[in-house]
């Protein structure tokens, strides 16, 4: 797992900036991509992917222990769809 920090450190190395100030711009953009989704909107970059928020709709469930109907409210999701360029490097 790489956590905030680690690529953080990175950018400031390749890029010649303090830790401060990547990880500043790291965390700017997690805000961006997230207000985004708050409002609803898409976040395309490109060569990488999109993150998109989908409406889960409200829905019947059953209660595991019990076996009762429960109602599952509606909700919103965050979802991510890699870039092609994303799958070929993963997948070799």
């Amino acid at each position: 797992m790489t956590t905030t920090t680690e690529i953080a450190d990175k950018i400031a190395a390749e890029q010649n900036l303090s830790k401060a100030q990547a990880r500043a711009i790291v965390e700017n953009v997690f805000k961006q991509i997230s207000d985004a989704a708050c409002s609803g909107a898409e976040t395309s970059i490109p060569g990488f992917g999109k993150f998109k928020v989908k409406n889960t709709p409200a829905r019947e469930g059953r209660n595991p222990s019990t076996g009762a109907s429960i109602n599952i409210a509606a909700s919103k999701k965050l979802t991510f769809a890699p870039a092609k360029a994303v799958k070929d490097a993963m997948n070799g």
